[in-house]
């Protein structure tokens, strides 16, 4: 997968499109200070962009492998066009997390983009955690390096709002517990 290539297509035409995009998954934990192996790239945009998204990732090549209300997945027609993932913004915490997303420098600098803030991105992870207990172990390793790098800068409160959605406060106080034992 050639993500330079890749980035190059969305970042020239998704803002020519007015398009509302941001970056979560792998990228975005590395933006934030946390490289991770990632195979995808993976965007939150906003729902009612989704037809022109559509429209252009299959001018570029890409076959729609999946579309729900939430989620649409992109698989390229090459392996340098590999797979690209977007969750669709359109309930009050994705929307506002797609406000909240600054710009950022990804791939060595050599592109920026806007990415969600560490909260937002913690935020996703609870709820991919509580929906795919596959992917647990993942999401609450991603989410207890986060919290260790950025402690000092976070808005805890919107933290804690997202682990008490899924009714997960109690693994949020055992983390930051651990967190404050290790300074």
């Amino acid at each position: 997968m050639d993500f330079g290539a890749i980035f190059r297509l969305i970042l020239q035409d998704f803002p020519k499109a007015q398009i509302n995009f941001a970056l979560i998954g792998g990228f975005a934990l590395a933006s934030h200070g946390y490289p991770r192996a990632t195979i995808d790239i993976d965007f939150l945009v906003d729902k009612k962009d989704f037809p022109k998204i559509k429209e252009l990732m299959l001018s570029y090549g890409y076959t729609l492998a999946h579309e729900s209300e939430d989620a649409a997945n992109f698989v390229g027609g090459t392996d340098k066009l590999g797979r690209v993932d977007f969750l669709l913004a359109h309930r009050k915490y994705t929307a506002e997390m797609l406000k909240r997303a600054v710009n950022k420098d990804i791939l060595n600098n050599q592109f920026k983009v806007k990415v969600l803030k560490v909260e937002d991105l913690i935020g996703l992870k609870v709820q991919a955690s509580s929906n795919d207990p596959e992917r647990y172990h993942q999401d609450m390793s991603d989410i207890e390096t986060l919290l260790k790098g950025n402690l000092s800068n976070l808005d805890l409160n919107l933290i804690k709002e997202y682990f008490s959605i899924f009714e997960r406060e109690k693994e949020l106080a055992e983390i930051l517990k651990r967190i404050k034992n290790a300074q």
